[in-house]
């Protein structure tokens, strides 16, 4: 019987899917945010600070994914 605790293999994610989940995620996001900003109390635009937070991680993700790809091998 073979132990699973055992064996050390790791499991491949593909970085460019990772990146498009990431982004997916963004895109479904970010519009429901500022859509209940907009339902809400609109005197303070908090909704810019979670858009501009995320869009700059993911910039570092397409910048590690795409751009630095060789770097890492």
């Amino acid at each position: 019987m073979r132990h699973l605790a055992n064996e050390h293999t790791t499991a491949h994610i593909d970085p460019k899917k990772g990146f498009r989940i990431h982004l997916l995620v963004f895109v479904l996001s970010i519009p429901a945010i500022w859509t209940i900003w907009f339902l809400t109390d609109r005197t303070y635009l908090w909704p810019l600070w979670q858009t501009g937070a995320w869009a700059v991680g993911l910039l570092f993700h397409y910048l590690g994914v795409f751009i630095f790809k060789n770097r890492n091998k």
